[in-house]
Order: C-alpha cells, then sequence, then structure tokens
C-alpha cells in the first residue's frame, strides 16, 4: 500500500486517464486490472485502461468520457478499454474491444476513439453517433448521425448517416449494406439517454463534460458572497454531509478512492474542494481540474464534529461507507418518499419533473411522497418511461403538486424504469 502511495505522484502526473461509469442497471460486472477478477460494479466507478466491463441479461451501464462523448451497453456484452491515454500533444485517445453484445457509441469529435469489433475497426476523428450489434455469427452496424468507415478483411466500407451494414463473421466479414436502420428495442434508451445530457449539460462551464448533467438536474449553482460560484444538491437539509454514503474501491498506482454513492457524485468528488458555508451548509466550489482528487477534497473552516473519509488499508475489495453505498442496481419503484437529507440518493437520472420546486417542498416539509405516472401516457413521447409526479408531505397529505418541465421527453430522459 506505501508503494501505490509513493507512486501517486507520478502516475498522476503521467499520460494515463480515467473515464466514468455513469449509469448502471441491473447485473454489471467489473474487473478493474487489479488481480481481484470480476466484481459487481456500480456509479461512479473510475475506469482505467486495461478494465473489462460485463453485462448480464438484465444488464445496461453507460460509460461517460471527459468531453462527455458516451458508450452505452446493452445487456450480455462485454468491453475491454485498451487504450486510455494521452498523446504528446495533450489529446486524448480511446480504444476499446467489443468481444459481445449491444453497444452504442455517442462521440462529440473532440478527440480519438477506436472500436474493434470482430475483425473490424471503427475509428472516428469526428463526431458521431451509432450502433454496433455483435453476435458469433453476424455484427450489425447502424449510424445515426455523422458517417462511419470501417476496416475489416473484406477491406474499407462507409457507412452514411440512417444506413446499416452487416458483416458475416463466418465469411472473412463479408459485408452487406442496407438502405435503412433496423429499429432495435433499446434504440428509446439510448436516445433519451443522449436527450437528458444534451438538456441538462446545456449551460456547463467547466473545462470537463462528464458529469456536467447530473450537476445540472440534480442541484444548483449559486454564486455566493466572498467564495464565487458555488454547487449544491437538492435535498440536503441539516446534518448531512458529501461523505456520509459510498465507497472505497482500489486501483493499481492510486490505491483506495473514495466512490460517492450519489447520482450526481462525480465532478465534485474529483475536481475544486467541498466547504461548510456559513447558513447554506455543505456546497462544492469547482476548479481545480488540473489536479485529479483521488481522495475528495475539504476546504475553509470546517464543523468540529466533521470526520475527513479514511482510506482503508491494504488492497481490499469494495468496502461501503454508509447506509446508502454502493448503489448496484435501479430498479422501478411504485411508490417513492423523498426526504430532506437524501441528496438525491435513490433517485434515478431524469425520473422526477421539477426538481427544483420539489426542493423547496422538501426543504420546508421534511419529505414528499411521489407516485409514478402512467407509463407510455399522452403527454409523454413514445417509448418515454414512466417518472414520478403528485406527492403530499409528510406533514399535510393535501398539499399536492405537479412536476413539470418544458425539456424535450418531459424530463424523463434517463430510461431509469423500463
Amino acid at each position: 500500500m506505501a508503494c501505490a502511495f509513493f507512486a501517486l505522484p507520478a502516475m498522476a502526473g503521467s499520460q494515463a486517464r480515467i473515464v466514468r461509469l455513469s449509469d448502471v442497471h441491473g447485473s454489471v460486472q467489473i474487473d478493474k486490472n487489479t488481480g481481484l477478477g470480476f466484481e459487481s460494479a456500480f456509479l461512479n466507478l473510475p475506469i482505467m485502461q486495461g478494465a473489462r466491463l460485463r453485462t448480464r441479461s438484465n444488464g445496461r451501464v453507460e460509460i461517460e468520457f471527459e468531453d462527455g462523448s458516451t458508450m452505452r451497453l446493452g445487456p450480455n456484452t462485454a468491453v475491454e478499454f485498451s487504450t486510455l491515454n494521452l498523446t504528446d500533444s495533450g489529446q486524448r485517445i480511446s480504444e476499446v474491444n467489443l468481444a459481445e453484445g449491444l453497444a452504442y457509441v455517442n462521440w462529440q469529435g473532440k478527440d480519438g476513439f477506436t472500436l474493434n469489433f470482430s475483425h473490424e475497426k471503427v475509428a472516428l476523428d469526428h463526431a458521431a453517433h451509432f450502433r454496433v450489434d455483435a453476435s458469433p455469427d453476424l455484427v450489425k452496424l447502424a449510424v445515426f448521425k455523422g458517417d462511419v468507415d470501417v476496416e475489416g478483411p473484406s477491406g474499407k466500407v462507409a457507412v452514411a448517416k440512417k444506413k446499416m451494414a452487416e458483416f458475416n463473421v463466418t465469411n472473412q466479414d463479408q459485408f452487406t449494406l442496407a438502405k435503412s436502420i433496423d429499429e432495435a428495442p433499446l434504440d428509446s434508451w439510448d436516445k433519451e439517454s443522449i436527450q437528458y445530457h444534451e438538456q441538462y449539460a446545456r449551460n456547463n462551464s467547466s473545462p470537463y463534460g462528464y458529469g456536467a448533467s447530473d450537476l445540472g438536474y440534480y442541484g444548483n449553482y449559486t454564486s455566493v458572497a466572498g467564495y464565487g460560484m458555488m454547487w449544491q444538491p437538492f435535498f440536503t437539509g441539516v446534518g448531512w454531509d458529501p461523505f456520509m454514503d459510498g465507497a472505497w474501491s482500489w486501483y493499481p498506482g492510486y490505491g483506495s478512492m473514495f466512490i460517492s454513492a450519489y447520482p450526481w457524485g462525480w465532478l465534485p468528488y474529483r475536481y475544486g474542494n467541498w466547504m461548510m458555508v456559513p447558513g447554506n451548509g455543505w456546497m462544492w466550489q469547482p476548479g481545480g481540474f488540473n489536479t485529479w482528487n483521488v481522495l475528495p477534497s475539504t476546504a475553509g473552516a470546517l464543523p468540529a464534529t466533521f470526520h475527513a473519509p479514511v482510506a482503508p488499508a491494504g488492497i481490499v475489495s469494495t468496502v461501503a461507507v454508509g447506509k446508502g453505498g454502493p448503489v448496484f442496481s435501479s430498479a422501478p419503484t411504485f411508490r417513492m418518499v423523498v426526504r430532506n437529507g437524501s441528496a438525491g440518493l435513490g433517485i434515478a437520472r431524469g425520473s422526477i419533473d421539477g426538481m427544483k420546486s420539489l426542493n423547496h417542498q422538501v426543504a420546508k416539509s421534511g419529505s414528499v411522497e411521489l407516485h409514478p405516472t402512467p407509463q407510455f401516457a399522452a403527454s409523454a413521447p413514445s417509448g418515454s418511461p414512466s417518472g414520478y409526479s403528485g406527492g403530499h408531505s409528510s406533514t399535510s397529505s393535501s398539499s399536492s403538486m405537479s412536476h413539470s418541465s418544458s425539456g424535450s421527453s418531459g424530463g424523463h430522459a434517463s430510461g431509469g424504469h423500463h
């Protein structure tokens, strides 16, 4: 363990990169290349070069890269992150091997990206959105936006926007082109996830895009005199602190990292400082984007009762912290009580409309009970998952509210309740 900590400055200043596990549903496993093999994966886990992910029959997962690009994996899918590094010029290079299953890629085009599948390779230096479905006999590639060049044993094939190509794995990956795209069951989940990121990361001004959409959905930025621009999650309440729920997870060269259990818990734990602001409570101060925080950073005067998180000693498996973490999956619920002090824990992204107004209601009454809206309601786009609306406070059964949003798909962007 001592060697790992002494190696930290060199590792932090190297060309290694870390990306984020940004959405997890059902059974998902990760091999972090620690020698411990596969273990259960959960939200906000860092992903480093050499890591492998696999989903089971009920598993889905999203990976978010630094610039906000995303990759989503459907059930029974296995990938390896063979390359996650920086070039000498500072460009980020990502290469992923798809062994089997279903992968969606929505690439922003700011960095280089390569996806290998079967005997084929897709190398991008521009924005593109596409889907790859790989089975032992056949691989289907569908392009939703941009254009994609595929290189393989049969040569190079250009697949244009709204076109699809099929590769016969049993015959030297011979390909055929189709004029239209076959719709897949998880296309709606992919589309809604993209809408979520676009809607809630719209005003992001930080140099990083990963995690920005969650800050837009789960909390508010406020200009605080003497502190500057600060961010605070909804539903915090008296007595809450940002290190109450999470887990310690061990990584080679870094030691144990603190992983937040909160759905927004990426950027505020990797960069900047947590501060106790008089009259406001715990708030996050953005900044320090040139430094990766293995342990969450605090600054300023802290409460006398506060105890900073302490990493467990030795090379260990995941160690949970608090009552809420790690959260391994999200499941549909038919009743939700949002309590002051929960800080968004247990709320699937995009599943509740009007989070800001709900925050005021919870702060006033202590808790609010919500019930799901009818799935595929007339007011929701086709394929939109059910969200939550209505409700009453724990102190007044006559209090009610409607959580609505002007954003596309009514804010039900993540597909968390399919």
